[in-house]
């Protein structure tokens, strides 16, 4: 993913999906927005199951030149035709998903609000690391990922970084001018018009 001038959109599917519905939704928004990338975040290891998601999502996606990666499941990534993985262990595997799945593949680290394991993953070969959650979330142990973080990554750092969880239009403001991209999941799929929400979001960038 190429280091944008305004931080882009990648789209974070929700952990479960109803295909026979999703897929209609998630072209909605690829056709209504400028997407970057798409992250397949399946909860679950059930093989078919990921496999038929994958399956549909990456027609869609790939119909619109708008690459998908999946979370974690490296060798899946591969059978599957997707265009690479997303790890959610920080840098462990990075050098492990790289050598599968060769130097064109997409492979990103999500590092909580560690710089130490977003700087191991970079020169793991990762493409982008991800921090977060940058907002208030429910789940996980309290920590979160501070503008301070983002902003000192982008002025030192040139591998590009992903700010992501529990965004909301303020938090939009103010860190675009020192993320590359804006993971956007849960904010948009519970709403009754995921394009219109997606939009609004998108309004807050200066």
């Amino acid at each position: 993913m190429d280091t944008p001038e305004q931080p882009q959109i990648y789209l974070i599917t929700p952990p479960t999906i109803e295909l026979s519905t999703f897929t209609n939704k998630l072209a909605s928004v690829l056709d209504g927005a400028e997407v970057a990338c798409i992250r397949l975040a399946l909860a679950g290891s059930d093989e078919d199951t990921i496999a038929r998601a994958a399956d549909s999502c990456r027609e869609v996606a790939h119909a619109r030149d708008v690459a998908i990666v999946i979370s974690n499941h490296v060798l899946l990534a591969q059978r599957l035709g997707l265009d690479g993985v997303h790890l959610d262990d920080g840098s462990r595997s990075v050098r492990f998903a790289r050598k599968e799945l060769g130097a064109d593949a997409i492979v990103g680290s999500f590092c909580d609000a560690s710089i130490h394991d977003g700087m191991t993953a970079g020169e793991s070969g990762a493409d982008y690391v991800a921090f977060g959650p940058v907002g208030t979330a429910t789940l996980g142990d309290g920590t979160h990922a501070e503008k301070d973080l983002f902003q000192w990554w982008s002025e030192v750092i040139e591998v590009p970084v992903v700010a992501e969880g529990s965004l909301t239009p303020e938090l939009i403001r103010d860190l675009a001018p020192c993320t590359d991209f804006f993971g956007i999941g849960d904010e948009i799929w519970g709403s009754d018009d995921p394009l219109g929400t997606l939009n609004t979001l998108l309004a807050a960038m200066p």
